[in-house]
């Protein structure tokens, strides 16, 4: 099961939403989610469409993605444990 907060990271890191609750430290920094925008917008489109806000299907699609995404978000998804 996914924690809590990498699921926070991996939403901000995804589509650059902030949840009014998180801390500076969930959201992920700029750069992390800047890497990581492009390759959500392109391989979990259905995902988005079907619900932007369910955290675990992005990190899901992003993880099952993996060797298609950029080098940089699969920095980004390693540098945060996933």
């Amino acid at each position: 099961m996914f924690r809590p907060m990498v699921l926070t990271v991996a939403l901000s890191l995804a589509i650059g939403t902030v949840a009014h609750a998180q801390t500076p430290s969930q959201q992920g920094s700029e750069s992390e989610r800047a890497a990581c925008h492009p390759d959500v917008v392109k391989f979990c489109q259905t995902q988005l469409e079907v619900n932007p806000n369910d955290v675990g299907g992005i990190l899901n699609c992003l993880q099952t993605n993996r060797t298609k995404i950029s080098t940089a978000c699969q920095s980004v998804l390693t540098s945060h444990g996933q």
